[in-house]
């Protein structure tokens, strides 16, 4: 039997699509035809797998078809995992326990908690530094031209409340 498309990207069936996104990026990385040490027939076939797999797991209706095709059920294995964890070892009934392979997601479909990549930190970065200059230089080109600072209204309710 041929390696189904999870296996292909070394994912779990519960991988959410930044994990699948992930693994695929360093595999195209590690397996691209141009890049690679492999011989140029085995790095093409390898490649167009990877691809093949990722075009699949990274559309949800493709990977929902999919999971239908090679009988993965999210809610079959869920429902095992959490009546074998509901009962001890004693035989008594425990909490209710999710399986924690299982991502929690929102009513949109997207995970509720993801990492900032590098890219996003730098912009946010970017952006909190072009204000702050921005407010500085509001402040200085007022100070060189002489303007109050501050308003009058707003001085004078400082005085009055110092």
């Amino acid at each position: 039997m041929s390696k189904t498309y999870y296996a292909i990207l070394g994912v779990t069936p519960w991988a959410s699509e930044i994990d699948i996104r992930r693994a695929y990026r360093d595999l195209s990385k590690l397996y691209h035809p141009d890049t690679t040490q492999l011989p140029k027939d085995e790095a093409i076939e390898k490649f167009r797998q990877i691809n093949e797999a990722y075009a699949t797991l990274s559309n949800p209706e493709r990977r929902q078809a999919y999971n239908q095709k090679i009988q993965f059920s999210r809610f079959q294995y869920k429902s095992i995992a959490i009546n074998s964890n509901d009962i001890a070892s004693n035989g008594t009934k425990i909490g209710n326990q999710a399986n924690k392979n299982l991502q929690t997601a929102d009513d949109d479909g997207l995970p509720t908690e993801r990492p900032l990549s590098g890219g996003e930190i730098f912009a946010l970065l970017l952006i909190g530094g072009t204000v702050v200059v921005c407010l500085v230089l509001v402040v200085l080109v007022a100070w060189l031209r002489g303007d109050r600072l501050l308003p009058q209204a707003i001085s004078v309710a400082i005085r009055a409340a110092l």
